[in-house]
């Protein structure tokens, strides 16, 4: 479904990422791994449309959407819940959900949305009125996910998410990613958190200095030695 080749990207005249390639299929849950300043967020931001390319190809359902603008790209169903969470502090629950629906045609889907969206996380049902700036950090990150799932995205790109966040609220964050998931939307996870992100993902991509260094299914990865010892402490 989306496909990266040969993908570099640079912040004026520093490059951050050089000839990524990544795939991920149809209802399919791949992670992007790799230390601080591999280049994770930068791939991530470069799918949005977010960074201009300096080099490569990406294209989804074989369209390419290489020079397309943000805009454009969260139109054919890419939802970026970006690093940090990013809500709106001085708005509400619902009008934080509310923005995620903004293009015409997720507009049209607003109320069903919303159903979606509290049925998936109660919590957030239970605080539609709140103001987002006064949650818990584990509850913005139900938010931004809701903000995304507003879109009704076929990719939901999830940049960190369990940066922050408790033991308990990490727990219910990847589950509630798995639930996602199951309900057919395809995920791509940045996550520094390793053994977390290979328990949810079914293949992931190793990152370092900017690219890719190796990838394969996650049980493989988990067992690879150099991945051992760089990220997961053994």
């Amino acid at each position: 479904m989306l496909a990266l080749s040969g993908v570099g990207a640079s912040y004026g005249s520093i490059a951050a990422i050089g000839a990524v390639d990544i795939e991920v299929g149809e209802g399919e849950a791949v992670g992007l791994l790799g230390a601080n300043g591999a280049g994770k967020s930068t791939t991530l931001r470069a799918i949005s449309g977010l960074v201009r390319l300096t080099a490569g190809r990406i294209t989804f359902d074989g369209a390419d959407i290489t020079s397309l603008p943000p805009h454009r790209v969260t139109a054919l169903g890419i939802a970026h819940v970006p690093e940090g969470r990013q809500v709106f502090p001085e708005m509400t629950v619902t009008e934080n959900l509310e923005v995620g629906a903004s293009l015409p045609a997720a507009k049209r889907e607003r109320k069903a949305s919303l159903e979606l969206v509290f049925g998936l996380f109660p919590r957030l049902a239970e605080r539609r009125t709140q103001l987002a700036g006064t949650m818990s950090g584990g509850e913005q990150q139900m938010l931004a996910v809701g903000r995304g799932l507003m879109l009704r995205p076929r990719l939901l790109m999830l940049d960190e998410p369990s940066l922050g966040l408790s033991p308990l609220a990490t727990d219910a964050t990847f589950e509630k990613i798995a639930e996602i998931q199951a309900m057919g939307t395809a995920i791509l996870l940045v996550e520094q958190n390793v053994n977390r992100a290979l328990g949810l993902v079914e293949r992931a991509y190793v990152l370092e200095s900017g690219a890719v260094v190796m990838h394969g299914r996650s049980a493989e990865l988990a067992g690879n030695p150099h991945v051992q010892a760089a990220y997961l402490g053994i």
